[in-house]
């Protein structure tokens, strides 16, 4: 289906791809902000719900007051660290969504589809985590685009939905900062900060039964 050259593209945009604090001012072309959409759009999911939406902000006061629940938020986790690990976690930068030239808030509506959606049903959290997989087609389009895009993940709901004007049954489930940067490091930051390091993926790999290891 896919020659040597186009399935090592792929592969080496999904080790390279990492999630980016620091950003450009340099704004990004139309063109590739909708190619990058469309990849996400065109991402799996359950029962084809397609549960997710994308609210564009460009605007420099929005990007203040989404920076601004962001950072309320940072500082309320950091009551579960001490010493050090509370010193790099305050450390972690929120100034990327002023910084960027483009946030994408990321909303998952658990009602789109109706009540009865193939596989829902059984399983309701299948909505956030096809909305998850809209997230990773943009953000791999977004690595192969040359463009950098950084995941905000601490914040309150309500005051996201409150900034944007979010229906009240439809989560917000990610805010994106987008666009150019010139440090792009080799490693995750958390792991460059020694915050954790990647698994052994022998570890994580079972046979049959939880626990059971190949003999």
């Amino acid at each position: 289906m896919f020659s040597k050259e186009e399935r090592d593209a792929i592969y080496k945009v999904i080790y390279t791809r990492r999630d980016i604090r620091s950003f450009l001012p340099k704004p990004i072309e139309e063109d590739v902000i909708q190619r990058i959409l469309e990849a996400a759009h065109h991402a799996p999911s359950v029962g084809f719900m397609q549960p997710w939406s994308y609210i564009l902000i460009s605007s420099s006061e929005i990007k203040e007051q989404l920076a601004w629940a962001a950072d309320k938020e940072r500082r309320a986790l950091a009551i579960h660290y001490e010493g050090e690990r509370e010193t790099k976690f305050l450390s972690l930068k929120v100034e990327g969504l002023k910084e960027a030239p483009l946030t994408i808030c990321v909303t998952c509506d658990p009602t789109r589809g109706g009540s009865h959606v193939l596989g829902r049903n059984s399983i309701p959290e299948t909505d956030a985590l096809s909305t998850a997989c809209s997230i990773q087609n943009m953000w791999l389009a977004a690595c192969a685009e040359g463009l950098a895009m950084g995941w905000v993940s601490f914040y309150k709901k309500n005051d996201v939905r409150d900034i944007l004007d979010i229906p009240p049954h439809v989560d917000p489930l990610a805010l994106l900062s987008v666009g150019y940067t010139d440090t792009y490091p080799d490693k995750p930051i958390l792991e460059k900060a020694d915050w954790e390091k990647r698994s052994d993926l022998d570890n994580l790999i079972f046979e049959d039964q939880w626990g059971r290891k190949s003999s």
